[in-house]
């Protein structure tokens, strides 16, 4: 969940990182009298993330800014559209513009892609869910604009769930422990209220994870043959999530194996900003 303590913690670093001592420009060309008026406007066709946060930055800037939110969050714009109105005091506006445009960009642009790889599965049954690979410390943000997008959210965290992966199977078959042992004794260790899910990237490997009783089994950069067989193999014993590679080219052939799931590193490791501009008008006044 995206609170107002990480926005204003993370967009107060970012705009130190960006004015450390001060918007020497603003400061020195823009009188003090002066106010702005700026239209956040769509340069290209997507979905909106973000508002709370470019709201953020001209508010953690000056609190007299104002920002009149027009597009809400997760919903779709045509180029052209201005999803917000920004006004008041023109220093502080033309400081905050970069940081509030680097994040709702960003957002958007992840909400937008997204969107595009739900549309794909729309058909199915199976669920888009985003993945730990996130840019470091904006996770939150990221995780909210996939959600805007219609996708859905992984664990957030290392705490948050049980998530045995191939180099956690490696280590144990290394030491010549029983995988489904190992398993059991975890979830006999571990709060019932506990998600564990397993990684698998062979056949033969489901079966001795499905004898230790966990909730979802992850099939790793199997074929579609190897998806379809899988899911018939598990038969509704676990939830099944499929990962590894997914493109918007192969997402809808993976989803009509069966899945429940399909996890996309490329939601937020490979989104492409969107388009999106501020035009600001400034008038001097006093």
């Amino acid at each position: 969940m995206l609170t107002k303590a990480t926005i204003d913690r993370v967009v107060a670093a970012a705009l130190d990182e960006d004015a450390p001592w001060g918007d020497l420009t603003s400061e020195y060309l823009i009188v003090e009298t002066a106010t702005a008026r700026a239209d956040l406007v769509a340069r290209e066709a997507g979905v909106f993330s973000g508002a709370d946060v470019f709201a953020a930055a001209f508010r953690l800037t000056d609190p007299f800014i104002d920002v009149e939110q027009i597009v809400e969050d997760g919903e779709f714009f045509e180029k052209g559209a201005v999803l917000a109105v920004v006004s008041g005091p023109a220093r502080g506006v033309l400081t905050a513009e970069r940081i509030g445009l680097n994040f709702v960009q960003r957002m958007s642009g992840i909400a937008t892609l997204t969107s595009r790889y739900v549309a794909e599965v729309a058909h199915t049954g199976a669920r888009i869910a985003d993945t730990r690979k996130t840019t470091p410390g904006l996770r939150a943000f990221e995780r909210h604009a996939v959600v805007n997008g219609g996708g859905h959210n992984h664990r957030f965290s290392l705490s948050d769930a049980v998530m045995a992966k191939d180099n956690h199977l490696a280590v144990l078959a290394h030491k010549g422990v029983s995988v489904t042992a190992a398993l059991q004794g975890a979830i006999a260790r571990l709060p019932h209220t506990t998600h564990v899910e397993v990684e698998v990237d062979r056949l033969e490997q489901i079966e001795p994870v499905l004898a230790a009783g966990i909730g979802t089994i992850m099939l790793d950069n199997f074929s579609l043959d190897d998806l379809r067989a899988g899911v018939a193999q598990i038969a509704g014993r676990a939830t099944i999530e499929a990962s590894g590679g997914v493109t918007l080219d192969t997402v809808r052939a993976i989803a009509e194996t069966g899945v429940d799931v399909i996890s996309v590193g490329a939601l937020t490791h490979s989104a492409r900003a969107l388009d999106l501009g501020l035009n600001v008008r400034i008038s001097a006044e006093g």
